[in-house]
């Protein structure tokens, strides 16, 4: 299995213990953090990445925390560790741990967490949003051809608005629509490029994909404006190269889910497999 980024949220006191017990594993790549606010600002870090995010219920109030958590990432895997409990529910989380370090239980969730993501990937690859794109994009003619066709699949899929930056520089970083459908109104006024200061960028370079409303940031500056509800946003990539990002608007707030960002993560990898092709 490939390194896993482990991020872990614990009083200072227990970090010695929790990274000891974690970096055993060659493949865990651990960082700690002794704060709330601290884990936020990590995984808001464009410049990190993070698969598992592990926070101890010693914190207080982590239950807010997780459900704030899992609407910005969808994807990021969260494991809840509370071990004054004897039993407990994850809620929004992922999978509980009441004691992690018993026959390795922290570990082990940990990886068939992951192996399960992977698994879920290859499940989803056989749906017909996927085929259909796959279909697209192999009768479509050039980059152009192949990106107005991801784009065009994705609001098959039912989104009010859909848009692909494409990256024209990357020192400075630097995206410029490509492909967009949508309300006329809404494609005349969305912004033609995008910089590492919002939404685009950051997943552009973090390389992991996002949910923002109106009060979140970075964002998608129509969002930012209210003129829609809510954007997820996935990065084109194949072979560790970034190509650009998809971004999906719902006018309706709290419209965009874990599910929905999986399928979109699907035709973004269709697409920049493809886009790996005309370089």
């Amino acid at each position: 299995m490939a390194n896993i980024d482990v991020l872990v949220a614990i009083q200072n006191d227990h970090a010695s213990r929790y990274y000891k017990q974690l970096s055993a594993y060659d493949n865990f790549d651990i960082q700690i953090v002794a704060t709330k606010s601290d884990a936020q600002n990590r995984l808001a870090d464009r410049d990190v990445h993070t698969d598992v995010f592990i926070v101890d219920n010693g914190l207080g109030d982590v239950h807010q925390l997780i459900n704030d958590l899992r609407q910005k990432y969808p994807r990021l895997l969260i494991i809840l560790v509370d071990e004054d409990a004897d039993f407990g529910m994850p809620g929004q989380a992922d999978a509980i741990s009441t004691e992690p370090f018993n026959h390795d239980d922290l570990a082990s969730k940990i990886k068939r967490l992951m192996s399960d993501r992977q698994l879920e990937t290859l499940r989803s690859d056989s749906l017909p949003a996927v085929r259909n794109i796959a279909k697209r994009l192999r009768t479509a003619s050039g980059r152009m051809g192949k990106q107005e066709s991801a784009v065009a699949t994705c609001k098959d899929m039912g989104y009010d608005y859909v848009v692909y930056y494409n990256i024209e520089s990357r020192d400075p970083l630097k995206l410029e629509i490509r492909s967009q459908q949508g309300p006329p109104a809404i494609q005349a006024i969305a912004p033609k490029t995008a910089t590492s200061d919002d939404l685009m960028g950051w997943v552009t370079q973090n390389g992991q994909s996002r949910i923002a409303g109106p009060e979140d940031s970075p964002n998608h500056p129509l969002v930012a404006r209210g003129r829609l509800g809510v954007v997820a946003c996935m990065p084109v990539v194949f072979g560790g190269i970034v190509y650009g990002v998809i971004a999906v608007c719902n006018d309706r707030p709290n419209s965009l889910t874990q599910e929905n960002v999986l399928m979109l993560e699907l035709v973004a990898a269709q697409l920049g497999s493809a886009l790996s092709k005309e370089r």
